[in-house]
């Protein structure tokens, strides 16, 4: 805790009242400045209307993080946006990984179905946008502090702007409120980055926006948001929305016009968008309140369609379909969906052999060559993930999660992105043992991460709870490319997300009491 903070941290709130006024601040702040969640039913009951919001879960203090750590993870963002854009422009490997996991694993067999069927009729656009979140935890090793990758998610990189109003709010509050406390902590030594995730993210959209160009018949283009029904998390989307139709779209007037944004729920694809009956197969999208106008959509981008639960009938496959067949640029496109796997993460990942001749795994030679700077600072953010297949380190593995007492330093993670999917220590032999082996190789073992102690208090629900915590660093990256020829138009690190978890968790990095956090807010909504 000390050698994070240098100190006794957080600080004490030293009696009821500096608690109740700090609680009011950050919940009139956080309403305010849409720092927001709509309220679960078992707080505010049913909200036919959806009129009801309350402030995201917030940390009362900013959580600490070590800046070397913060500042690396940032550093490497642009090589891992480049190592995932290649990564889909291999059919072939992505190919092999389906084959490995699809056996026990429908989703995914299903996504690669999609991808068969539109590379059969042919793709008629190459442009690909990436929008990606790499999630890492400090390890400590002794005295020694260095990041490890969580997972990199690919689809519905959520809390990005969210995560730039917690930063907003925890710079007002150590400018206005920590002062105040009573406390000689409150307000000393506090290093608060700047971050524009909202930014950056709604920065990437545009670039693929723009990208796109004008429609060739006639009609205003837009960008669509595909959504899940009832979404709680609506207002970290709608930061980005707004930031994007902020943005001007050039043209050849003075005067530049806003970036036309719609929100479409995922099951409504089918009745209100509709594929052009043209050699290009324009995706157009057909306003609901008014069906006379009809807009072309240039960029799709997925906030929804990460997870089984979204296709709960073939209709929903045959939408998903309609959208990767068109000209949308599709953020993600199936296949860049599929290089986030947790297979693909374990197979970069796999240790160095006297095989490959002592070198960098082969699977990250294949897509990042002759650059030893970027592959030694890929590898250090690299931790100890193995298959579960049949081979034979497959079969070690085995061992080490069906023995009751090695399963407790593992997780087992399935091919999914969103939280609750993984198993954790003595529930990985329990569920191993309701699965046919035929299917253990759909998922991966990785070893868990130690990250050092602190201590936080947490907003949740309007209560306050005081406890361990451990936290969790996303950084965003935005990644425009060609599929066909491999140019990258735009490749940027975009902001970060510092998720608090309380040290119970078994969500994420490893245990949990108090649920997920980001900086601190709900990571149970989205697909990261």
């Amino acid at each position: 805790m000390s050698s994070l903070t240098g100190g006794s941290y957080p600080p004490t709130l030293d009696n009821e009242l500096e608690g109740d006024r700090l609680v009011q601040v950050i919940k009139d702040w956080s309403i305010a400045h849409g720092l927001a969640v709509r309220p679960p039913p078992a707080v505010a009951g049913d909200d036919p209307r959806g009129i009801l919001a309350i402030n995201a879960p917030v940390t009362l203090f900013p959580s600490p993080f070590p800046k070397s750590c913060f500042e690396e993870a940032k550093s490497i963002q642009k090589a891992y946006n480049e190592l995932y854009a290649n990564i889909s422009q291999d059919e072939e490997f992505l190919s092999e990984i389906v084959q490995e996991v699809a056996g026990g694993d429908e989703f995914i067999a299903s996504l690669w179905e999609v991808h068969t069927r539109v590379k059969k009729e042919g793709y008629v656009q190459n442009l690909a946008l990436g929008l990606f979140r790499s999630d890492y935890m400090v390890h400590q090793d002794g005295d020694k502090l260095q990041i490890k990758q969580v997972e990199f998610n690919t689809i519905a990189s959520s809390f990005g702007g969210l995560s730039a109003q917690t930063s907003l709010l925890h710079r007002h509050l150590a400018q206005t409120e920590y002062p105040l406390l009573q406390s000689p902590s409150a307000h000393s030594g506090l290093d608060l980055p700047t971050n524009e995730s909202t930014k950056g993210l709604a920065a990437g959209l545009a670039a693929a926006f723009n990208a796109y160009g004008k429609s060739e018949l006639g009609h205003p283009t837009c960008v669509v948001f595909l959504v899940q029904g009832g979404e709680r998390n609506v207002f970290d989307q709608r930061h980005l929305e707004y930031e994007l139709q902020s943005t001007a779209t050039p043209t050849p007037t003075p005067t530049p016009t806003p970036t036309p944004v719609f929100r479409l729920p995922f099951a409504d694809i089918l009745t209100r968008t509709t594929v052009a009956p043209t050699p290009k197969r324009q995706l157009l999208y057909h306003l609901q309140s008014d069906t006379t106008k009809v807009f072309e959509v240039a960029v799709v981008y997925l906030r929804a369609g990460y997870g089984p639960g979204d296709y709960p009938t073939p209709s929903a496959w045959e939408a998903r379909y309609q959208v990767e067949r068109s000209a949308a640029i599709t953020c993600p496109s199936v296949l860049t969906q599929l290089s986030g796997m947790k297979k693909v993460q374990q197979v970069l990942a796999t240790p160095e052999t006297a095989e490959n001749g002592g070198g960098p795994p082969p699977a990250l030679r294949r897509f990042v060559e002759n650059d030893d700077a970027k592959t030694a600072g890929l590898l250090r953010t690299f931790t100890n993930i193995f298959p579960l297949d049949d081979s034979p380190a497959g079969l070690a593995a085995r061992k080490l999660a069906t023995d009751p007492e090695k399963c407790k330093r593992y997780v087992m993670k399935p091919q999914r992105e969103g939280g609750g999917n993984n198993f954790y220590r003595t529930a990985i032999p329990a569920h191993l043992a309701t699965l046919p082996e035929a299917h253990w190789g759909s998922f991966i073992l990785m070893e868990l991460i130690t990250p050092p102690p602190l201590e936080n208090v947490i907003l949740r629900n309007g209560q306050l709870e005081k406890g361990g915590v451990i936290c969790e660093l996303g950084v965003y990256g935005t990644c425009l490319w060609d599929q066909t020829t491999g140019e990258v138009l735009r490749n940027e690190e975009s902001g970060y997300l510092l998720r608090t978890k309380g040290d119970q968790s078994e969500e994420g990095g490893w245990r949990r009491v108090m649920g997920v956090w980001i900086r601190s807010v709900w990571c149970d909504e989205d697909g990261g």
